[in-house]
């Protein structure tokens, strides 16, 4: 039996070793360039000069499995939080790089050697667009988020990490919502509405019952995945509409000062999503093919998490939606990004990941301009579980070529 199968969500959390004796631990509250405040977590073995960082846009790292294998090799290791852990109601990533510069100015002015970021998951898209951004002259940098609201990039301070480890990373929020964002929905305002054409889950349609798995028609797929854009499309709409009434309705009270008015641009414009576990590779095993077992990121029957409160993308503002979620309007794309990565690289793919393909990866590489770019396929779940009983996990896998690869560098 795979580790995949062992039941609902398996392999989400894997075991983590205990943390070496000789660690001293602080915990930092730091402020950001615009003043936001953010919270982080050091750990140190004695002598240790080189630090690796986690940060997650949305998720808390701080017990990241791969910390204890770093602390043991000697390394320091920095996770950090955004300015709205495990809510991403709000998130604009274009704030949540200014809260990761805030944790890499902390981290040189203690003299840190060397630093390295490592992003995982949706981390590494995270970690990828600090890098294009910081690379660039602070007055090329983006001055606006999507739905327009300002973000000071270029009076922000973004020191470059010395080096980036990509693990397991997808395309982005936006670009894996589009994804696994299921068409068939007809009816924004309710979660059972369907398309009977576009089901993924109606056996019309070529599905079968989990955890056979499924062989979709090559016409079911394209008109699968042309829907998918389309229904992001009208996502992107409402959101556009409600981002211009919010603004007109600030700039209304600046010029009149109604209260009415105010209350009107003040009001949280939410735009709610429903099915968001949808991909047709998490059942048919032979599109893009890897070594993954059937099922999603959230468990092993998509077509009942599908229809479950967990999935991404499923509440947010309107400004979150183009910041974060759209795959049309975000700036956080692993793909557009990797062109602004420099700095020396280890992309590291898990051949059993369910969110991150052999093709992702293939063009992240060719995407990615470092010199020093190093590329690697370790067995693996997405989060780091061993795809069969008895085998090493793809966390051990993965810190110890993280923890080689460093020391080449060092």
């Amino acid at each position: 039996m795979t580790a995949g199968h062992r039941g609902l969500g398996a392999g989400r959390y894997t075991a983590v070793l205990a943390e070496p004796d000789d660690v001293t631990t602080s915990v930092h509250q730091l402020r950001t360039h615009d003043q936001a405040q953010v919270t982080g977590v050091l750990r140190r073995p004695a002598g240790a000069r080189t630090v690796v960082t986690f940060m997650h846009p949305r998720q808390d790292v701080t017990n990241h499995a791969l910390v204890p294998h770093f602390l043991a090799a000697g390394l320091a290791v920095w996770t950090q939080g955004s300015r709205s852990p495990n809510n991403d109601l709000a998130l604009l990533h274009e704030q949540a790089i200014i809260d990761f510069a805030a944790g890499q100015v902390f981290l040189r002015d203690l003299g840190f050697e060397s630093v390295v970021a490592l992003g995982h998951s949706g981390g590494g898209t995270l970690a990828a667009f600090y890098l294009q951004q910081a690379a660039l002259p602070p007055g090329r940098r983006l001055t606006r988020a999507p739905s327009g609201r300002p973000v000071p990039l270029a009076e922000t301070e973004m020191p470059l990490p010395t080096g980036f480890v990509a693990l397991a990373p997808h395309p982005g929020q936006g670009a894996l919502l589009r994804r696994v964002i299921d068409p068939s929905v007809v009816d924004e305002a309710d979660p059972l509405s369907r398309d009977p054409a576009l089901d993924p889950f109606d056996p019309a349609n070529g599905f079968v019952d989990a955890p056979r798995p499924v062989s979709y028609s090559p016409d079911f797929v394209a008109a699968y995945r042309q829907a998918q854009w389309e229904r992001v499309a009208r996502v992107d709409a409402v959101a556009a509409d409600l981002v211009a009434a919010r603004r007109g309705a600030d700039a209304e009270f600046r010029e009149s000062g109604e209260a009415s008015r105010r209350r009107a641009a003040l009001a949280p414009a939410l735009i709610t999503v429903y099915r968001t576990d949808a991909d047709l590779r998490n059942v048919d095993l032979g599109l893009d093919p890897n070594k993954r077992a059937y099922g999603s990121l959230f468990g092993r029957r998509p077509d009942l998490t599908n229809y479950g409160l967990v999935g991404f993308g499923r509440l947010s503002t309107a400004e979150a939606w183009m910041s974060t979620w759209s795959a049309t309007t975000t700036n956080a794309d692993f793909l557009r990004c990797a062109a602004g990565v420099t700095v020396p690289t280890l992309l590291l793919e898990f051949t059993g990941d369910q969110a991150s393909f052999p093709a992702d990866v293939e063009a992240f590489a060719a995407a990615i301009p470092a010199p020093d770019l190093t590329v690697d396929a370790l067995d693996g779940t997405h989060f780091g579980d061993r795809l069969v009983e008895g085998a090493p996990t793809g966390n051990e896998l993965a810190a110890a070529r993280v923890v080689d690869w460093i020391a080449e560098r060092s």
